[in-house]
């Protein structure tokens, strides 16, 4: 009987297995080597495509004459600086002791096109071929992984998509960078003064450059309107609150052309009409004004735990809590992931599977082993929370294609010492999201008062925190001295205290309350929010829109842009490449005069590149052919036409 071959995509990932396979090896130049099986490794990618130059050496000039270069069968080549490596990976590959290969590589689009161009590149013949897939490493998931690994022909189509989004990006790149650089190149260098400009072109990052410079000229362009709300102060000392006037059915002043909207005008003059009239209004001048309570509306309000992480969710909540890039947040979480702390991070999925709702309790238990997160871990297993997971929102299969969500895996605790402080609070975000699940929704005691004046109508909103549920999970470490402020999302929501709610909720219709002042507030119309790192990230996943509410987000989520694996890389590219500037504080991103330029320029030759729904469409080609619901053939004669059209 032949030997095995693990191959993975790392030196760190192959000594996992080797450890998890609890063989006795040798290490050797490029490999480590037992009786019974080999694990070798790749650095990353060691296989690329080839330059249009070795097609043809005339090519390595740039001539509008040469476009579309479309190849009829496409040239790759091993990296240079990876070449020793190749040499030893195609050698064990084509050993003939070896009968078995198990490819280990990430389990993922990516994974499996490094292991394709590999494979390709050695010639590899006569092999039985097998696909461990993965979602953590964790030494009873390689085990897994190996013993239920399929027949590698199980994921052609999956390489099918791998090798069309490369071919894609390459005809696309090459094809247009070349015919704007020619065009328009000269006339960019001359205005900026530089030696030259290559105009650079993308399929996900020219539509990305797309949506920055759009937000940015809506902001520029953007006209700040002033409008006036009328507000009351009502109530006795102790126990005032403020009353919004709304032009309401039944108002003087409904559907009037002088409003801005139903609780504000367009002028000021108009707010002090309103003031006055109402002043005004008491037949008996020397009476204190007074406001009638007209209805009073009590109800509980409950707030469920927000679904598991995927990876662009947790890049956008590390944008925000820790100001850092998408691509930062990746590496740490890739760090976790390969520390066996957390599960496999480039994932689209925000629910778990069934299989692994039924053994959670694993991930529960060991978090007992962590000092900050114990008690929540401890009262779950104790109350038997998790019975019931499968049959909640946070378990769907059919919303998982490659991979569940990221959660921690409840073991790997000896490598938290080697962690950096920041890796630890990712960490620590990322678990106690996962603990949240498990506990009741927060409950709000909401009231809902409405008070008027000679008809006209004043709104109050009051709302406590009855029960704080999930929310108990979420009081993280590293945010001590914040937590008496008022989380982001209920900053004009009417959070009162107790006492105060209490006395409102006692009053009833047709009360009689003081209104011991009307007075004005001038507001001013806002300009959209420039893209942040974080929400870039959220707007490429729902193709362009940015959609602020999580809760919405996870229900319209369709076809992104690019992928999460990509993702965090095309804004890096983008940065590098000058086009747009990343504020490092405040993670803010802005065009350069440059990616203006450029973006213009696309603008007015391949405008199709800038559209979010067309390159999400491409994306979605790539699916249907992973999925074998389109073929190869059909998505290349797409794709030739898309270029052969456009220069």
């Amino acid at each position: 009987m032949g030997k095995s071959l693990y191959i993975a995509e790392k030196p760190s990932v192959a000594q996992e297995f080797a450890k998890a396979l609890h063989i006795n090896t040798q290490r050797k130049d490029g490999y480590l080597e037992s009786a019974e099986a080999i694990v070798t490794w790749c650095v990353g990618h060691l296989v690329t495509m080839s330059y249009p130059e070795e097609y043809d050496p005339a090519l390595k000039r740039w001539s509008l004459e040469t476009l579309p270069f479309i190849p009829q069968e496409f040239k790759y080549e091993v990296i240079p600086a990876v070449s020793k490596q190749f040499r030893i990976v195609s050698g064990l590959l084509n050993r003939t002791d070896v009968d078995t290969i198990y490819v280990c590589t990430d389990s993922g689009r990516e994974g499996e096109y490094i292991y394709r161009l590999v494979e390709q590149q050695a010639g590899v013949k006569g092999k039985n071929r097998r696909r461990v897939w993965i979602d953590s490493q964790t030494e009873e998931e390689i085990l897994r992984g190996i013993k239920e690994a399929k027949d590698l022909k199980e994921y052609d189509n999956l390489a099918a998509s791998a090798y069309l989004r490369a071919k894609e990006d390459y005809l696309m790149g090459i094809n247009f960078s070349r015919l704007l650089t020619l065009k328009y190149g000269n006339s960019i260098s001359n205005y900026l003064n530089t030696k030259y400009s290559v105009v650079s072109v993308g399929r996900v990052m020219t539509c990305v450059l797309g949506m920055v410079v759009r937000r940015e000229r809506e902001i520029r362009e953007f006209v700040e309107t002033p409008f006036y709300r009328v507000l009351s102060t009502i109530g006795e000392k102790g126990a005032t609150f403020e009353g919004e006037w709304r032009a309401v059915k039944g108002s003087k002043w409904f559907e009037s052309f002088d409003l801005y909207k139903e609780n504000g005008f367009k002028e000021k003059e108009k707010a002090e009409e309103l003031i006055r009239f109402l002043s005004n209004s008491e037949s008996d001048a020397s009476q204190p004004l007074t406001c009638q309570i007209v209805s009073i509306e009590k109800k509980k309000e409950k707030k469920n735990p927000p679904l598991l992480f995927n990876l662009a969710e947790i890049q956008n909540e590390c944008s925000k809590r820790f100001k850092i890039s998408p691509d930062e947040t990746l590496r740490i979480i890739q760090e976790l992931y390969e520390k066996k702390l957390v599960t496999y991070p480039r994932t689209d999925a925000r629910v778990l599977s069934t299989a692994v709702s039924k053994e959670i309790t694993k991930n529960i238990k060991g978090l007992q082993n962590i000092p900050g997160v114990r008690a929540y871990a401890e009262e779950i297993i104790a109350n038997k929370s998790y019975q019931g997971l499968a049959k909640t929102r946070y378990v769907n299969d059919k919303q998982i294609t490659d991979h569940y969500a990221i959660i921690p895996t409840g073991q790997g605790f000896g490598a938290m010492k080697s962690l950096k402080p920041l890796s630890v609070k990712v960490y620590e975000v990322i678990t106690r999201r996962f603990l949240a699940i498990f506990y009741p929704p927060a409950v709000y005691q909401k009231v809902a008062l409405t008070s008027a004046i000679e008809g006209e109508k004043f709104f109050s909103n009051f709302k406590v925190l009855a029960d704080p549920g999930y929310l108990k999970v979420m009081d993280y470490s590293f945010f001590k001295k914040k937590l008496e402020e008022k989380p982001e999302e209920d900053a004009d929501s009417g959070l009162c205290d107790t006492e105060l709610l209490e006395r409102i909720s006692a009053m009833k219709k047709g009360t009689q309350l003081p209104v011991k002042s009307l007075y004005i507030k001038e507001g001013e119309t806002s300009p959209p929010k420039r893209y942040n790192s974080g929400s870039i990230i959220l707007a490429m996943e729902n193709a362009g829109q940015l959609i602020e509410d999580e809760e919405l987000r996870a229900q319209i989520k369709g076809s992104g842009i690019g992928t999460s694996a990509t993702r965090a890389e095309i804004l890096k590219k983008l940065v590098a490449n000058k086009y747009l500037a990343l504020n490092k504080k405040t993670q803010i991103i802005t065009p350069t005069l440059l990616g203006e330029m450029i973006y213009d320029v696309v603008n007015a030759s391949i405008r199709p590149l800038l559209n979010p729904d067309l390159t999400a469409s491409w994306e979605k080609g790539l699916t249907y052919v992973a999925e074998g619901s389109i073929t190869t053939e059909e998505y290349m004669v797409k794709l030739e036409n898309f270029i052969k059209r456009r220069t």
